[in-house]
């Protein structure tokens, strides 16, 4: 059965967290929404994720830091590939920051 659903569809406004929705996954691919409310990553916390992520600013605007202290500003519809255990995290994003994200396993 085929099923519409909508990529703005269910979205709580909570302030300072995030709202995370896997949209498919297999035993490869992980498709997730994830929803952005003027967040910033913990001090000192770093994402360090064992598989390749493909991120897209689908509404909003959010900066990336990476470990060594790069910064990358991104826009609506800016993506980026993100390899394997490269250390980063959500610096800052807009008051509602609308991610697309794709983990590819293995």
């Amino acid at each position: 059965m085929v099923e519409v659903k909508n990529i703005f569809a269910d979205i709580a406004s909570s302030v300072n967290q995030e709202q995370f929705l896997t949209l498919f996954e297999n035993g490869t691919i992980k498709v997730e929404r994830i929803v952005s409310h003027t967040y910033e990553s913990p001090e000192q916390f770093w994402y360090d994720q064992p598989e390749t992520e493909w991120v897209m600013v689908v509404r909003g605007a959010a900066t990336l830091e990476f470990s060594g202290g790069k910064l990358v500003e991104m826009k609506e519809g800016d993506h980026v590939t993100i390899p394997s255990h490269v250390k980063h995290r959500v610096h800052h994003t807009s008051p509602q920051t609308i991610w697309l994200a794709v983990h590819v396993k293995g």
